[in-house]
């Protein structure tokens, strides 16, 4: 399957957008979140894909794998297939550019 050179947006809550971009084996995901402070973090969550974040803009708490990560502007972080994680913003907005491998099809929906 021949990937396109598309660009999708997706309003996800009145608080969280993504846009997106992937070729057949690679895709590129910017996040936007304006809810925070958030009191609690995101629900735990994890998926086949590797993933790498970097904060464009903002501060949060990147939890993976059991440990606390705090991370703000130009910092990365990785995801490894199958590791538990979430994150809680600490600022009221944030942007997250991740990247994932293999594409996240269940974005594509």
């Amino acid at each position: 399957m021949k990937a396109e050179n598309s660009i999708l947006h997706q309003k996800i809550s009145s608080n969280f957008s993504r846009t997106i971009v992937h070729l057949d084996n690679v895709m590129v995901v910017v996040c936007d979140f304006s809810n925070g402070p958030m009191t609690e973090p995101d629900k735990l969550h994890s998926h086949t894909h590797e993933q790498i974040t970097y904060v464009a803009e903002g501060e949060l708490i990147f939890y993976r794998d059991g440990k606390e990560h705090h991370l703000s502007k130009g910092d990365l972080i990785t995801i490894p297939s199958g590791v538990m994680h979430c994150i809680k913003t600490l600022s009221k907005e944030a942007r997250l550019i991740d990247s994932f491998s293999p594409i996240r099809k269940d974005f594509l929906l």
